[in-house]
């Protein structure tokens, strides 16, 4: 699965700068090109909520879930071989 990352999008329609946002949000601007760009592993809630409030916006206007491109895999069957067994 693949969790797409649209804070650019927002920060266009905000019309706000990089460094701004990263000012305002109380993160470095590396740390947000990290998220800007997909790269991130994980993003704290806090983290989140500080960027929806400085954007004004919601979680899923910044984040959204598209499938992976390889067909026939579902959530379940990659969580299933991750643990080496069936789901029941």
């Amino acid at each position: 699965m693949a969790i797409v990352v649209d804070i650019d999008v927002m920060m266009a329609r905000r019309k706000m700068a990089a460094g701004t946002l990263a000012e305002r949000v109380g993160i470095t601007p590396a740390n947000l090109a990290v998220l800007k760009n997909g790269r991130a592993k994980a993003v704290r809630f806090t983290t989140l909520a500080s960027l929806c409030e400085v954007l004004d916006c919601q979680p899923g206007d910044l984040l959204r879930w598209e499938p992976d491109a390889s067909a026939g895999t579902s959530p379940e069957s990659d969580v299933a071989s991750q643990h080496g067994r069936a789901l029941r």
